[in-house]
């Protein structure tokens, strides 16, 4: 019998058929190695650290605590979410933390106050963050600032609060870095209302205070003073900017005061409340890690759970999510001020 010798040029063609299947199968085997290995969320197995620039138990803090409890559900990877007080400075203690010694991961967002931004453009001492460099979440609120006095003090219209003659002891909490004590202090410079303001812990800390009588009034988001609202223990008189139906009716500070450097600094002011509350993380995260954030916290505030708890809690129910866009751009129009205007601002706030 005559045997079958392949050819030499068979050969060859058939190992490179052979190098071709192989280099085939790695090929299509290594997209599927490198996707079982993504699979795993970046976030599962981890903690995530909402650090609050203030005392447990004020807004901020309740805020914070509620979206915690929220959070991992709406997160990929469902991660821990827990709360860190941090308090100092109005919160600046906790901003300067976050800005400059806290790795960039997306494992710390901190919850600051809004009128941080008035102590970078006056150069506040202390001060050791950029507002437009940090990673910006958004904001899950707008809120207003409300100047509100005691029900049972003697004031029946705003022109007996405008013509007290005793100063009106206002608590605040936060110092000058706080936009509500910066409400306060705007007002008494421009529209003239004669008052002390006497500087507490935190906004807790104020409201035990009304409640004591130790002092007169104070200012407040709408969120924070509702139930005493409800309970008719407090008459609310002027209102900033922004606003919601409940409010509407109530004159807006800088439309109480003819000279326009105060209407400038007052409208500046407001223009903060655009971002009520700021969440933010140090400079360099990750924009993936970043988009994830901002995902879960949009969702948050029309998440049907959250709303229910917010409403349990007395905050506003129906929170719009402010873009970090939006809240950077209101940044920016505070810190590219002229200097004129500076001057002006630095004259009645006071850091």
């Amino acid at each position: 019998m005559e045997l079958f010798e392949p050819r030499r040029e068979d050969t060859l063609m058939n190992k490179k058929i052979l190098c071709t299947l192989v280099v085939l199968s790695v090929i299509f085997a290594f997209p599927i190695q490198q996707k079982s290995q993504a699979a795993a969320p970046y976030y599962e197995g981890k903690t995530i650290n909402i650090v609050v620039g203030f005392d447990p138990g004020g807004g901020y803090d309740r805020f914070s605590r509620i979206l915690a409890r929220h959070l991992p559900r709406l997160i990929p990877g469902k991660p821990t979410v827990l709360v860190q007080n941090m308090p100092g400075g109005g919160s600046m203690t906790a901003a300067n933390q976050i800005f400059n010694l806290t790795k960039p991961d997306g494992l710390t967002i901190g919850a600051v106050n809004r009128g941080l931004v008035f102590a970078q453009l006056l150069k506040a001492e202390g001060v050791r963050f950029d507002m437009t460099k940090f990673a910006w979440v958004g904001s899950p609120a707008v809120e207003t600032a409300i100047f509100v006095t005691r029900a049972d003090l003697p004031f029946k219209t705003l022109d007996d609060v405008l013509k007290a003659k005793e100063p009106i002891m206002i608590g605040s909490a936060g110092g000058p870095s706080d936009n509500l004590t910066q409400f306060m202090l705007l007002l008494n410079q421009f529209v003239k209302i004669n008052m002390k303001v006497i500087n507490y812990k935190s906004g807790n800390d104020v409201a035990l205070a009304l409640e004591r009588k130790e002092v007169d009034g104070r200012a407040a988001a709408l969120i924070a003073i509702r139930p005493q609202i409800e309970r008719k223990e407090l008459r609310l008189w002027i209102r900033g900017r922004y606003s919601v139906p409940e409010i509407a009716h109530l004159p807006v500070d800088e439309d109480l005061t003819t000279d326009k450097v105060g209407k400038t600094i007052m409208s500046l002011r407001s223009s903060l409340e655009g971002f009520g509350r700021p969440y933010l993380a140090p400079p360099g995260t990750p924009e993936q890690t970043m988009d994830i954030l901002r995902d879960a916290f949009a969702k948050a505030v029309k998440d049907p759970a959250v709303r229910e708890d917010f409403k349990k809690n007395n905050f506003e129910e129906d929170n719009p999510f402010v873009p970090p866009a939006e809240c950077l751009r209101l940044v920016n129009y505070i810190l590219n001020q002229p200097a004129s205007i500076v001057k002006e601002v630095d004259k009645y706030i006071k850091f």
